[in-house]
């Protein structure tokens, strides 16, 4: 992940001897797109979800993802890539008749460089070119001498699921939190030292019982700084004190921040925000869906601290609907809202009427 962040490219290995380098779109400059075309002898697309591709009308809602390149001179420009990949991007965006487009099969190693895009919480957005160099007979060789990483582009479709299976309890401590005194704090990591999630275990809570639980996605803005956009802050404070006041329960603080995209394009959906657009929409010009939350390590978590059945503190319907699919029993929804503010009024709205949120 460290490579994709950083801008270097990488080598993406598929089925049936498929293999593409690939780049993330927002990292693209002259120098580094021409060397992705000259190792990889090919001219290079620029790989976007379906999402951002219906935003700029270049395909229909539903797909996973397409590749983009252009009719012009069957060359990508920066300019280019960061009009199409970057709704904040002050370029001027081509005609579509200028663009050729076409859909990416199932679990392509194209859309696997979109998910490793993602995964690095960046715009989901890659510069891929097929690797059609002659002497590539063994891709993995290859990426050796040319010192690119190698992936399989099924660990990268499998990502999720690993994380999840691989956490582990690595750390645990007593910290006494304002109105919750009695509380502890384990920390889980998965095997590859990957992003933490939190448990935090509040009073005296019984596995055998359905636990009082809340799921709380890490809201650095809400969270830590009282940000008045939304309401986690809230119900952050919010939970800590109710479950204390229960006699007990647990809050796992999931690191997905912005539903699942990462503070930086957190901070870009603000922008788009401002701009009129709601928090679903915002995400959409992004080219993210509306909730990129997953919670396979939630389950996971509850499972290992010996929790299979919760009452579960959400306003929010899916929630309890992905539990419940990944074999955790929730008894009760508990309702959990908080007065709204002139900034967060629109966000709320939102949620209730388009992501089904009870408020």
């Amino acid at each position: 992940m460290s490579d994709i962040r950083r801008g270097a490219a990488v080598v993406l290995s598929g089925s049936e001897g498929a293999a593409i380098l690939a780049q993330a779109a927002e990292a693209v400059t002259p120098e580094n797109l021409q060397a992705i075309e000259e190792a990889g002898r090919r001219a290079t697309e620029l790989v976007i979800t379906a999402r951002r591709a219906s935003v700029l009308r270049l395909a229909a809602s539903g797909l996973r993802s397409v590749a983009v390149s252009s009719v012009s001179n069957d060359r990508l420009t920066p300019e280019l890539v960061y009009a199409l990949a970057d709704p904040l991007s002050t370029g001027a965006l081509p005609a579509p008749s200028s663009l050729q487009v076409r859909e990416l099969a199932p679990h392509s190693c194209e859309q696997a460089a979109v998910l490793l895009a993602k995964i690095g919480r960046l715009l989901p957005a890659a510069i891929v070119s097929a690797i059609t160099d002659p002497t590539a007979t063994d891709v993995r060789a290859w990426a050796a001498r040319h010192d690119f990483l190698f992936v399989d582009a099924g660990d990268i479709f499998q990502y999720d699921h690993m994380q999840a299976r691989t956490l582990r309890a690595v750390s645990e401590a007593r910290v006494p939190l304002l109105g919750a005194e009695s509380a502890r704090i384990i920390a889980f990591r998965p095997f590859d030292g990957g992003l933490e999630h939190l448990a935090v275990l509040l009073g005296d809570p019984r596995p055998p019982d359905a636990v009082l639980t809340r799921l709380h996605s890490e809201c650095f803005t809400g969270d830590l700084l009282g940000s008045l956009r939304c309401d986690c802050g809230d119900q952050l404070r919010g939970a800590i004190g109710e479950i204390s006041r229960a006699g007990g329960g647990v809050l796992l603080y999931l690191a997905q921040e912005g539903r699942g995209i990462g503070l930086v394009n957190k901070l870009r959906a603000y922008v788009l925000q401002d701009d009129g657009f709601d928090t679903l929409d915002a995400n959409g010009q992004l080219g993210f869906d509306d909730d990129e939350r997953v919670y396979l390590p939630a389950a996971q978590m509850l499972r290992q601290l010996g929790f299979a059945r919760v009452r579960l503190l959400t306003n929010n319907p899916a929630k309890v609907n992905a539990l419940m699919r990944l074999g955790i029993t929730v008894e009760e929804r508990v309702p959990h809202a908080f007065p709204t503010n002139r900034h967060n009024e629109g966000y709320l709205r939102t949620k209730a009427t388009k992501s089904g949120h009870i408020l």
